[in-house]
């Protein structure tokens, strides 16, 4: 959320637009500074989604243990990144997976990339489209007095009119520019969101036990079925991605041994870890059964604490959607312009300033819809985590099994590395499918 590429985003944009890795002068990143992006670009939207995955987990630690036997995997795939990274000596994710895999994979990758960035941009916009509901709320009883169950059903009250405004208003706007230089100043947010957001769920539980009458919250009696135990996957897929953003940041880095890049993911990961757990236990311990998808709908809309987490997490979104806009539409517009060149046609500045504001408004206008149409972010976090499995475990299994057929290692070494990137990619695999086919019945079911 940040998230995926969420707050490292300058970094992969610099990273996007050179073809292979270059001696670079000036400084590098340090161990604190790579630990530091890292976390930018995991801690971000699927924190909301935690203390829900962790209720539909069962209980806390059915939850937390497919938390710890997916930090394997998460830690192995950023290793194998790195090492592709360096044996391949390309420095973004698709040029990796197209040096080492073969242009085929490549391509796929691409694709894949672009439809993650697609489906985190409407997460983005249904998170936003929630806290709009409580903000709305909040402000009709702060102006009329009166509860926001009595306020009016109109158009012009209702959240998702004003998230078209938003959206046309300003989040458009930001947008459209080549360039966007605006994460230079909110590359922050989301950090500070995360672990505010985090804090103020503890503050909450405790200050609940302290009343001595309050509501005990109805919590589940352990593992419902096992499919329900694997339908948290997608959201600690979706949480914990940062791998996308992990070949930038492993080809910025001053000290580029793979032992020392192993240290860094688990170290980034482990703080991860902590966080996310954090959020999703005092999360479900204060709501239990009744938490919602989004943990910040489970609270009033007066309330303070959490109403400055709704403010911190709105705004760090709506900053961020832009950058995460502007690398799937390069994405889709370079090729465009390749191909315009290839009819020996000149790309002038008009008819380039013209695709990228096309491509602007079909991206917010379809996220848009999407948003408004399935306002459920369980649902299309279900999706993106799916899509993730792409980046987490299968293209780095692939790169794994690839990189073993040519690299001078011993027989013993290559069998077992191919043998890890073999289950590494059976897994992907499976979460792929498993969580692709829950979500398309959620959605069909809605229907």
């Amino acid at each position: 959320m940040e998230e995926l590429a969420r707050e490292s985003i300058s970094l992969l944009a610099s990273a996007s637009a050179k073809p292979s890795r270059v001696d670079l002068a000036g400084p590098r990143l340090g161990s604190l500074g790579a630990i530091f992006i890292m976390l930018k670009s995991a801690l971000g939207a699927g924190l909301l989604n935690f203390p829900w995955a962790f209720e539909r987990a069962g209980s806390i630690h059915s939850a937390i243990t497919v938390e710890l036997v997916s930090l394997v995997f998460l830690v192995s795939g950023l290793i194998i990144l790195g090492y592709s990274s360096s044996i391949s000596g390309q420095c973004t994710y698709q040029a990796v997976v197209k040096e080492v895999c073969g242009p085929a994979i490549g391509q796929l990758c691409e694709i894949c990339f672009v439809f993650n960035l697609f489906m985190i941009s409407v997460a983005f916009l249904v998170i936003v489209d929630d806290q709009l509901e409580k903000l709305c709320g909040s402000l009709y009883t702060l102006v009329t007095g009166l509860p926001d169950s009595e306020m009016p059903d109109h158009f012009y009250t209702d959240q998702r009119f004003a998230l078209v405004l938003l959206c046309a208003f300003l989040i458009l706007p930001i947008s459209t520019p080549k360039e966007i230089n605006i994460q230079q100043y909110i590359s922050v947010l989301g950090t500070l969101a995360a672990t505010y957001l985090t804090t103020a769920i503890i503050i909450k539980y405790h200050m609940m036990h302290s009343v001595p009458v309050h509501i005990i919250p109805l919590y589940s009696s352990g593992i419902s079925s096992w499919a329900s135990t694997f339908s948290v996957i997608p959201t600690i897929c979706f949480g914990f991605q940062c791998h996308e953003a992990s070949i930038a940041i492993y080809s910025s880095m001053e000290n580029q041994r793979l032992s020392h890049w192993a240290f860094i993911s688990v170290v980034a990961m482990i703080i991860c870890l902590i966080i996310y757990s954090l959020t999703g236990v005092y999360g479900y311990l204060t709501f239990g059964k009744d938490v919602k998808a989004d943990i910040l709908m489970s609270y009033m809309g007066n309330d303070i604490l959490m109403l400055i987490a709704r403010l911190l997490f709105g705004v760090s979104i709506i900053t961020i959607y832009p950058i995460i806009l502007l690398l799937g539409r390069s994405v889709i517009q370079d090729p465009l312009l390749s191909w315009w060149r290839r009819r020996d046609r000149v790309v002038s500045v008009q008819f380039e300033s013209r695709s990228r504001y096309a491509l602007t408004f079909l991206w917010i206008t379809a996220t848009l819809l999407i948003a408004v149409f399935v306002p459920d972010i369980s649902k299309v976090i279900s999706v993106i985590g799916g899509i993730s499995a792409f980046f987490i475990f299968i293209f780095p299994g692939l790169c794994l099994i690839f990189a073993m057929q040519s690299e001078p290692v011993s027989c013993k070494t290559r069998i077992v590395l191919t043998l890890w990137g073999v289950v590494t990619l059976l897994c992907g695999a499976f979460i792929f499918g498993q969580s692709t086919t829950t979500a398309v019945m959620q959605l069909l079911g809605k229907f």
